[in-house]
């Protein structure tokens, strides 16, 4: 890593990760959702096409913020204790947060928003939360999943905040932006001679669809022509924009859905997807509030900004009757903030978007979100992985509105914040041992300059992936490998592991000598140990 630099060069950083949002659902990927605070940062910065998440919420999250694989973080699946190394469901404390990095090169930082990356929702147990991984202030929720007007683990710094205290009008998605701002003028009134580092992770657009009306009411009819014929017109736009070359097709239809034409309940299922664009429009409008912020104490040339999305378009369909994540939630969480019953679950007798109903977009309006790809969040082919990535930074890229289409993936952003402040990541911290970073500096790409990175790696449930160069080999649990030439056919649609079996041992090697270094387990092996331990409680 370079020496650190003095303050004047070193730039500050904000960091913004939305949750559950699809490859080409903003409008500066060819999506129809208005999201012009975000068109203005691609405007005057750097789109890359072909930037790569995790797949899930926490383990892209625990990549993120430690350079490392998900797995050497201690978070290969989710938030349970499996009982194996790499699976803790924890953040490692053998790991380096990206704040507890930066904070060795001068900065200050601040978090607001979605934590998720530790098992533990009991202040009497914090020693994974925000502020005792590296963050001088926190405001968000420790858990992955919440109302947006009656939040979950809602917590300031390390105290939990509870409902009654909420002001009137109370958003989670607006909370998260104006107490990102607020740390920003706060830290320019408290510390105007350090660096920042600003984290802010919403939790939109990730079900439930809550939203207010008159941000639904600006899609109202938008959807009507159905997924059929908006996934076609996205294909379009996507490869005007230069998102997507000519020759990728656009993937079929889900097999699970039915033509527009066919579909039951077209007006809830229009509601659906009017809903999760009015939460990622408010979410936009919050991200112009923090860039006004900047602008006002006299930082937006010198700020690094990127934006990106911890996983690809959800198809999880939350249907009335089955296990429902919100009922094993706190029962003050299972009412309203005016007391009135939620209705959970995906029942088309019920509108979503008021506080009262708790549903999800689902399967086929995720199939437009991953335009043109195939599969979802969970699935490591390119519709669970591939996400938007936007980076700006006046003072330091001199390119404007351009694309960038080196592939990377999540450890390459600590690596390049590392570099950009001058911190040097370390070998020892705390006492502990702490793991080689898995990530390459993208600093070389902002002048459109190779990539670093050699070799792409996925595993979540399972369902796995190696890419180097231009050939991805991939497996959807419990299938078999498949092998996908992402020049040619980035859409994953012509399948050549038959065809070029030299390939396959290559790669499959790779991917084999990945796996064991970074402790990641065969998924049935897991899934045995579940089952015995599940079998030993009785």
């Amino acid at each position: 890593m370079p020496q650190r630099s003095p303050r004047a060069q070193r730039p500050n950083i904000v960091l913004i990760l939305n949750d559950d949002m699809g490859f080409s659902d903003l409008d500066c990927y060819g999506g129809e959702i208005h999201t012009p605070n975000l068109n203005r940062l691609a405007a005057g910065g750097l789109r890359y096409t072909q930037f790569y998440n995790t797949a899930r919420c926490c383990p892209s999250r625990a990549s993120l913020l430690t350079g490392l694989h998900p797995h050497q973080a201690d978070v290969g699946h989710m938030m349970g204790d499996d009982g194996a190394d790499g699976y803790r469901g924890d953040l490692s404390l053998d790991a380096v947060t990206m704040a507890e990095l930066l904070r060795t090169a001068g900065y200050r930082t601040y978090m607001s928003g979605k934590w998720h990356v530790t098992r533990h929702l009991d202040p009497a147990h914090a020693g994974n939360w925000p502020c005792q991984r590296g963050f001088d202030r926190f405001f968000g929720i420790i858990t992955g999943a919440a109302n947006y007007w009656k939040p979950n683990s809602l917590t300031r710094d390390n105290t939990p905040v509870c409902h009654e205290d909420l002001p009137p009008g109370f958003f989670l998605t607006d909370a998260i932006s104006d107490e990102a701002s607020a740390f920003l003028r706060a830290h320019s009134a408290d510390s105007p001679d350090s660096p920042f580092f600003l984290y802010a992770a919403y939790t939109a657009p990730h079900w439930p669809l809550h939203a207010h009306e008159d941000d639904i009411a600006r899609y109202r009819g938008r959807f009507a022509a159905g997924w059929d014929q908006l996934r076609r017109e996205r294909l379009e736009r996507m490869r005007k924009l230069g998102i997507l070359e000519e020759c990728w097709r656009l993937s079929d239809r889900d097999p699970s859905q039915p033509p527009w034409s066919d579909a039951d309940h077209r007006e809830w299922q229009q509601r659906r997807m009017e809903v999760y664009a009015a939460q990622i429009d408010r979410m936009d409008r919050g991200i112009g509030r923090i860039l006004d912020t900047l602008a006002e104490i006299g930082q937006t040339e010198n700020t690094l900004i990127v934006f990106l999305a911890d996983n690809g378009g959800c198809a999880e369909e939350l249907w009335p009757g089955k296990a429902h994540p919100m009922h094993a939630w706190p029962a003050a969480t299972q009412t309203t903030s005016d007391g009135r019953i939620v209705m959970a679950g995906n029942d088309p007798s019920l509108m979503p978007g008021p506080e009262s109903t708790y549903q999800s977009y689902g399967v086929p309006w995720a199939n437009l979100s991953n335009t043109p790809f195939r599969l979802y969040k969970h699935w490591v082919h390119e519709g669970g992985i591939a996400t938007p990535f936007i980076v700006h930074w006046p003072a330091g890229i001199s390119s404007r509105g351009e694309l960038r289409r080196q592939p990377a993936q999540l450890p390459d952003v600590l690596a390049t914040f590392a570099e950009v402040a001058g911190a040097e990541y370390p070998s020892v911290f705390n006492g502990r041992p702490v793991p080689p970073c898995e990530g390459f500096s993208m600093t070389p790409t902002f002048s459109g300059g190779a990539p670093a990175r050699d070799v792409l790696y996925w595993e979540h449930e399972g369902n796995k992936a190696v890419r180097k160069g231009r050939w991805k080999l991939v497996c959807r649990f419990p299938g078999k490998w498949e092998l996908y030439d992402l020049v040619a056919d980035r859409s994953e649609l012509d399948d050549l592991a038959g065809r070029h079996p030299d390939i396959v041992r290559e790669l499959t090697a790779l991917y084999d000598r990945w796996a064991t270094r970074c402790k990641v387990m065969p998924w049935e092996q897991l899934l045995e140990m579940r089952r015995a331990r599940q079998a030993a409680r009785g």
